[in-house]
């Protein structure tokens, strides 16, 4: 089946041959975001609370910009530098499934950028 490739053009441009998403009949998959700016400059170095908030905000931009919700998000896969985060990013996490929350998992490992603090790729179904 062909996939639609969604590319927000309010998005910096890719560190790496991706798109932000690809919608495959009412699924989509969302790619890992971290929070990066313009030529991959890290954002919010330091504060894994407001990289989470970057990183959810990139992930609904996204969602949107294929026709859905982030009520539509079946599927998160949460990716932390360090568990000692695990709490902050759960709290801005929250506020983003404040109704029936995504299945989803949450590991421990390294991200692409050393001062990158979380990545979360998600599935949504529209």
């Amino acid at each position: 089946m062909p996939f639609e490739a969604i590319n927000p053009a309010a998005f910096p441009t890719p560190i790496a041959p991706y798109s932000a998403a690809a919608k495959a009949g009412n699924i989509l998959y969302v790619s890992g975001m971290l929070a990066l700016g313009e030529g991959g400059v890290v954002l919010h170095v330091g504060d894994a609370a407001a990289q989470a908030r970057h990183v959810l905000e990139a992930i609904r931009i996204t969602v949107e910009a294929a026709g859905g919700t982030m009520a539509d998000i079946a599927m998160n896969h949460i990716f932390l530098k360090d568990f000692a985060d695990y709490a902050a990013v759960n709290t801005v996490y929250a506020e983003y499934f404040p109704g029936a929350k995504p299945a989803r998992y949450c590991i421990r490992a390294d991200l692409v950028k050393p001062d990158c603090l979380v990545e979360i790729a998600s599935v949504a179904h529209l």
